[in-house]
């Protein structure tokens, strides 16, 4: 069964970009309850209990009815959240390095015209969801708490919140705002190493 992951910094770390008083809420309140609610889900059918959470993600549209749809929306709410928190860090943003950064610049022309896309992208998702740079360096934008793994694209490189409890305290309706300080905390050093694996994997075939 699953718990709440502990941050891998303070609550006040990210500031100013993003608050304490949302971190705390975001992190202790709102994914608590994914995981609760992830794991009464799973009470009532035992035999998924030993699957991994980004296989059951994976094949949401195979499991039963009965819990199907707590599981896609706070099983992703869970796993969602447990990334996002990793892919930011104090003292962060920037831009990448590596064969991520060459890789950017390979599909986008530039770090800015990649930067600029995933904004649009967020900026414009209807009502909540999140924004995603996926394996095949492909930015989508999903509603709710789906995944790219939900639609055969593996596990994310990255994602960002763009729900209203993510910046909705700090930013109110400027959500755009929220958008441009997150670039300030992007731990892109994160970002790239989970790249790296796959670039070394697509080198050997």
């Amino acid at each position: 069964m699953y718990s709440l992951p502990d941050l891998p910094y303070e609550y006040t770390a990210l500031e100013p970009a993003i608050s304490s008083e949302i971190m705390r809420l975001h992190h202790a309140k709102h994914h608590q309850t994914y995981v609760d609610k992830l794991n009464a889900a799973l009470d009532q059918e035992p035999d998924l209990q030993h699957i991994p959470l980004v296989e059951l993600l994976a094949n949401i549209g195979s499991l039963p009815e009965s819990v199907r749809v707590v599981i896609r929306n706070h099983g992703g709410g869970h796993y969602n959240h447990s990334l996002f928190w990793q892919c930011m860090a104090p003292g962060a943003g920037g831009e990448p390095g590596g064969v991520l950064a060459e890789v950017i610049t390979e599909k986008w022309g530039s770090f800015d015209a990649f930067k600029q896309e995933f904004t649009a992208k967020a900026t414009g998702l209807f009502g909540s969801g999140w924004v995603w740079l996926t394996r095949d360096l492909e930015i989508m934008a999903m509603p709710n708490q789906d995944t790219p793994m939900m639609e055969g694209k593996g596990e994310p490189l990255m994602g960002l919140d763009v729900w209203e409890h993510a910046y909705y305290l700090d930013y109110k309706n400027k959500r755009d705002d929220y958008i441009n300080r997150w670039w300030e905390v992007v731990n892109w050093e994160f970002v790239a190493e989970r790249y790296d694996p796959i670039a070394g994997i697509n080198e050997k075939r």
